[in-house]
């Protein structure tokens, strides 16, 4: 049989920043099948070169508006790192109650208003509005609450206040963190509609056999800190991360590229799951089990029910450590260091996957050079060798133009991209 193909999304929707797919088949022969980031770059690596070190979190917080508390703790980690600053126990734990609140808020957002109107075969969340009111109803509720969370540990929904050099700046009372704890517990209702919603979608049926990199939990999941993994069997500690990453241009991206072992590999809530799936906070594992997802799974549009089960995980956690602020005390939250020169690398999971910052600081607490690595920039050559698998396998189904072209955009979707993000 016969089958040309020519598909050219310009740009690809619901995403964040601006990438294009481009495919071509001719007589059932795969011509090109290839994923463009055509952003400008930002140079805040550029920017950052003679800033004051505690400046650093500040600024490049910026880098994202999705990962804002995510660029800011992988910063101070850097930053704590280079001059040996040891973070007090409640101020950890105040940060990773705030990276919670971040991925929840991503999370939602992206499995509610930007992947679920693939599967209710609308353009966007806005006709929802009026066929699905209840779910969009519960989605502004289950993003209200991450926000909370946000707004009252970081100090702001986006680039945060609170989380600084050695601790943090302010802490909330008890009296807040029971309101919270409260709000969260109502919220977990909306939590459980949404999963029944998602136990009924059909994901397309299609695997990549491919490497996935994470950080490596020891006793937990993993967030903040700690050596790297890869499925394929690498584990290297965090100062290692360029071997891990790998970076490298191609002549139709503004993003680099990177690869490990393989062509590419996969970073975000899959990768993560897949390499830490016996670190998951026990209700997450159920609900793992009840979406089917167990490692390794191959599929990358399951990316999106790892996204659903972490959002149980970060729930369930953030509850945990709640608890434990309520019972302890909260007056140790800041700690003095002095100035000195060193390198720092700090690598964090944020919402789409690790995320690396690197700082040379001089004797007077100066950046000198800086290095950032993007999850985005992880992911875009398994997006573009995803799409070509893809697309065969859909020529050999006899899929027309249509089908291919959303299951395409659906792939994109699922790795849930920060293009932004990716060309700093």
């Amino acid at each position: 049989m016969k089958v040309n193909m020519n598909i050219d999304v310009h740009h690809v929707t619901r995403v964040e920043g601006h990438g294009n797919i481009r495919i071509e088949v001719q007589d059932g022969r795969l011509v090109e099948a290839k994923w463009e980031v055509v952003e400008t770059p930002r140079f805040f690596e550029a920017i950052l070169k003679g800033m004051p070190h505690d400046n650093a979190p500040t600024l490049t917080s910026r880098i994202c508006g999705i990962c804002s508390i995510g660029h800011t703790l992988a910063s101070l980690r850097a930053v704590e790192r280079a001059m040996d600053v040891e973070v007090p126990a409640t101020a950890q734990k105040l940060r990773l109650l705030a990276k919670h609140g971040e991925t929840l808020q991503s999370h939602f957002l992206h499995l509610l208003f930007l992947v679920a109107p693939d599967f209710l075969n609308v353009g966007s969340v806005i006709p929802l509005v009026d066929s699905h009111p209840d779910l969009v109803a519960k989605a502004a509720r289950l993003k209200g609450m991450a926000n909370s969370m946000c707004d009252l540990i970081a100090g702001r929904t986006t680039h945060p206040v609170s989380l600084v050099v050695g601790g943090v700046s302010k802490a909330p009372d008890k009296r807040q963190l029971a309101e919270l704890k409260k709000t969260m517990e109502d919220r977990m209702r909306d939590a459980a509609d949404v999963l029944e919603l998602f136990k009924t979608l059909a994901l397309p049926d299609f695997e990549r056999e491919t490497e996935f990199v994470s950080l490596k939990g020891d006793k937990t999941y993993p967030w903040i800190g700690g050596d790297l993994v890869s499925s394929d069997g690498v584990i290297k500690p965090e100062d290692q991360y360029l071997a891990m990453s790998n970076e490298y241009q191609v002549n139709f991206s503004t993003s680099k590229f990177t690869k490990l072992s393989r062509d590419s590999f996969a970073v975000g809530a899959l990768a993560r799951l897949n390499n830490n799936y016996d670190l998951l906070h026990g209700k997450a594992k159920e609900v793992a089990e009840t979406l089917g997802l167990e490692p390794m799974n191959y599929n990358p549009y399951m990316n999106n029910i790892a996204q659903l089960v972490e959002c149980f995980h970060a729930l369930a956690e953030s509850l945990d450590l709640i608890d434990e602020m309520l019972d302890g005390g909260m007056n140790d939250l800041r700690r003095r260091y002095e100035v000195q020169a060193g390198v720092g690398i700090g690598a964090v999971e944020v919402p789409r996957g690790i995320l690396y910052h690197h700082y040379n600081i001089d004797e007077k607490g100066m950046i000198t050079h800086a290095n950032c690595i993007i999850p985005t920039t992880q992911n875009n050559a398994n997006i573009h060798y995803d799409l070509a698998e893809l697309v065969k396998q859909e020529v050999k189904k006899g899929s027309d133009d249509q089908e291919v072209r959303k299951l395409c955009e659906m792939l994109v979707r699922a790795y849930d991209p920060c293009i932004s993000c990716s060309v700093h």
